[in-house]
This record gives structure tokens, C-alpha cells and sequence, in this order.
């Protein structure tokens, strides 16, 4: 290893600041910089601005900063060939190139993917015309998935309980341009019922660890109701993933994906997000794949490694990760996500916000839509704004800790979901 590492963090979310704070606590790590960060961010380390979706702009301040580990944080860059600029200029990058990240910049690729090397997935087909997309609903079962293929920060996947409003979503991408290039063209898909669950495995060419599985909360309300989020609070482990199902991950999806990769030639060095859907029979199937860490899935996954975080990144970015090697913590973490008020819809910014003193052992807080105004005051800046992070013995003990901090932040127009794990914890009561 290059030895000490100076790390440039590619982001400005909750997810950028976990692992900013990743870095910060590595003993491997001399400098770290974010760009372009957030106000929590830059209140820990030095920020710098940056269109993240200019490769060129990335390569040139990781050039300018002599950093010798590139963390990318968001989706877009990655598609875009990001790692690949830095990885030709000799500068380590934890991320795929172009080849592995377009199995989340296009779902329609991402799918063809699942059917030549068989993992299991929902039925599905891909259309660019109307005519023939409507033709292959009237063959569909409801409520059915319709999906523009391209990125849309999350909110290109439409669940349709009735034809019309499927016929309407498929009008709306294909000849509305509801999500522009993205919805040129969709995947319609069976819908899948049962437990969402994600894992996080982080690959380096033909060898790779799974962090702890982990469950996010989209819908906005308790019970999991309203509107999809972009994530109001995850926690780890997730006990919907037993033994018996990551057999299963090991065996039908992470083996063949990794056969794959090798067959296609893609060396895949960052993380393989792999979205589950587990149904009542214990039957898991890939809703989808993403090629980064999960937000907030991230938020409570570093904290539970036991192993430096930074060591596997740069392992895995180097070809050098040993898996036997890697360690976690026997404990479960939380993260519970405060929103300004109206979120998904509608909300107001610039609300000045006053943290807690002192947080309990255990508890952080990660930044996401914040920023610093002249005087230095936290302000939010966007819908998701902060993350209150807890780990404990059991995940009783990391919620507690977690609401209370939560509870603490003063923040006139703050909104978060009171039920975080509220499955696995009423399992556990």
C-alpha cells in the first residue's frame, strides 16, 4: 500500500459523509478531501467544488491534490467512465468502469445481463415504442412494474395497480419524455411481492465480501405507507436474510454475476449493490442491480466493519482483498433520516438547524441536504437533510439511542419516521 493515503471523496450526500467519516477514523488515511461535500462535510475536512458530472474536471482535482485513492460516491459519475480516467492516469479508484456501472445506467442492459447468466429475476421485457409495450401489458398480471431504463436519481420506477395507469406510465416515458433520455426506453417487469433486503458486496476482479445484510425503508409514512423516497432510515443486520438465503446469494447470483463479469470482461472494482426481494416461502429473487454503496445502507454497513473500511476500498481498487482476512462487529446499527417537512413533495430550505452538544456513545450524525451559510450557521438544503447513525449491542439499543439524538436536533420543519426496523424489532420483542 501507498502509504499514508491521501483520499479525495467524490459526493455531497449522506453516503459521501459516511465515508468521509470512514477516512477521518482510518489510521491509513493522512489527508482526505470531499468535493464538492456538503455543510456537515466541510465542518470535518476541506471541501472543494467540482461538477461531479465531468469526468475530466474529477481526474484533474485528483491530479492537482497528489490523492492516490479515489472514492466515488454517486451513480452518475461512474456511468460517465470516471474510474476508468483515473484508474488510466495511475490513481487507484474504488468504483467500476463504464462496463460494470452500466449494469445500473441502463436496467434494460442490467436485465439482459440476469437472462444470459441466469439469476434469478422477475419476468420482464424491454420496449422503445408504445405499440408494442401496450400489446405486452395486456398479458400482464397487476399491479405491474414499469421502469424507464436509464438513471433517474431513484424515481423512474412506476408500481401500476390498473392498465390504465400502466398504459399511462409507458405514454408518459416513451412519447411525454417524463424522464427524458432515460425513458427512451423502459422495462416493464412482474411485480414481486415479500421483503426488500439489500447487500452490499464489495468485489475486487474474482474475489469479494459481503457487508451485513441491511434494510432500507422507502415509503415516507409509518407502516411503510406513502409515497418512495429516496430512504427515510435503514439498519443492519437485517434478519430477513438468513443463512439459507445467502446461500442462495452466494451460490445463484454473486457466482454467476462474477462468472459473468469474467466472461464480458469487465473487472469490477467498487461495490455491487444487489436489491433483493425475499418472498413468505423464503424465495429471493434481484429486483435490481446498482454499482455504489447504498444511501443510507452505507451509513450503518462502514460502522459495523470491523476491519478499516479505507483498507478494503483500496484492497478492492488494487486487486489485492483477501476475504478470510475481513472482520465485523457482532452488533446491529441504525440510521433514521430526517426530512424537511412535505418531503418527497414540496418543502422549504434554508431552515437553520442546532445540533446536539454531545451525542450519545455510538451515535453520529451524516449530513446529506445541508449547507453553511456566511455566518457559519447549518442551514438545510434539500429533502433528505440529516442521519442520525447508532450503533449498539442489540438493535433495540441502537434505535433508543438513535430517536433520542433525533428527538434532540432543533429544526423547526424536521420529519422522520418514528418505526425504523419496526419488523425485525417487533420479531425481537
Amino acid at each position: 500500500m501507498e502509504s499514508p493515503l491521501k483520499v479525495l471523496v467524490i459526493g455531497s450526500g449522506g453516503r459521501e459523509h459516511a465515508l468521509l467519516k470512514a477516512c477521518l477514523e482510518s489510521s491509513l488515511v493522512e489527508k482526505v478531501w470531499a468535493a464538492p461535500g456538503n455543510g456537515g462535510m466541510a465542518g470535518e475536512a476541506e471541501c472543494r467544488p467540482l461538477d461531479v458530472e465531468d469526468p475530466e474536471a474529477c481526474v484533474a482535482l485528483a491530479k492537482d491534490l497528489e490523492a492516490n485513492l479515489v472514492i466515488v460516491g454517486p451513480e452518475v459519475p461512474l456511468a460517465l467512465g470516471v474510474a476508468d480516467d483515473l484508474r488510466e492516469t495511475g490513481i487507484a479508484a474504488y468504483g467500476p468502469g463504464k462496463d460494470g456501472a452500466i449494469l445500473e445506467s441502463s436496467k434494460a442492459a442490467c436485465k439482459a445481463f440476469f437472462k444470459k447468466y441466469d439469476i434469478p429475476t422477475a419476468d420482464w421485457d424491454t420496449f422503445t415504442e408504445v405499440a408494442p409495450a401496450i400489446e405486452y401489458l395486456g398479458k400482464c398480471s397487476l399491479p405491474v412494474v414499469v421502469k424507464a431504463s436509464g438513471l433517474a436519481a431513484g424515481k423512474g420506477v412506476l408500481i401500476c395497480e390498473s392498465k390504465e395507469s400502466a398504459e399511462e406510465a409507458v405514454k408518459g416515458m416513451l412519447q411525454g419524455g417524463s424522464f427524458g433520455a432515460s425513458g427512451e426506453e423502459i422495462v416493464i417487469e412482474e411485480f414481486l411481492t415479500g421483503q426488500e433486503a439489500s447487500i452490499m458486496v464489495m468485489v475486487s476482479g474474482d474475489k469479494y465480501v459481503c457487508l451485513s445484510p441491511s434494510q432500507d425503508h422507502k415509503r415516507v409514512g409509518e407502516g411503510d405507507t406513502g409515497l418512495n423516497t429516496g430512504g427515510m432510515g435503514a439498519y443492519a443486520p437485517a434478519a430477513v436474510v438468513d443463512d439459507a438465503i445467502m446461500e442462495v446469494v452466494h451460490r445463484d447470483i454473486i457466482g454467476p454475476t462474477l462468472e459473468g463479469f469474467e466472461a464480458e470482461g469487465i473487472d469490477f472494482r467498487g461495490t455491487l449493490f444487489v436489491g433483493l426481494m425475499i418472498n413468505d416461502a423464503g424465495e429471493a429473487k434481484v429486483l435490481e442491480y446498482n454499482v455504489r454503496f447504498g444511501d443510507p445502507e452505507c451509513q450503518v454497513l462502514l460502522p459495523l466493519c470491523e476491519t478499516d473500511p479505507v483498507q478494503l476500498m483500496w484492497d478492492c481498487a488494487n486487486g489485492t482483498l483477501e476475504p478470510a482476512e475481513v472482520k465485523f462487529k457482532k452488533q446491529a446499527a441504525m440510521i433514521v433520516v430526517l426530512a424537511a417537512d412535505g418531503y418527497p413533495g414540496s418543502y422549504s430550505k434554508g431552515d437553520p438547524i442546532q445540533l446536539p452538544e454531545t451525542l450519545p456513545e455510538g451515535v453520529s450524525i451524516v449530513h446529506a441536504g445541508t449547507k453553511l451559510d456566511d455566518n457559519g450557521t447549518l442551514l438545510s438544503s434539500g429533502g433528505r437533510v440529516l442521519g442520525v447513525v447508532s450503533l449498539g449491542d442489540t438493535l433495540e439499543d441502537a434505535s433508543a439511542k438513535a430517536y433520542e439524538v433525533c428527538d434532540a436536533v432543533g429544526w423547526d420543519n424536521k420529519f422522520y419516521r418514528r418505526d425504523i426496523g419496526h419488523r425485525q424489532l417487533k420479531s425481537e420483542s
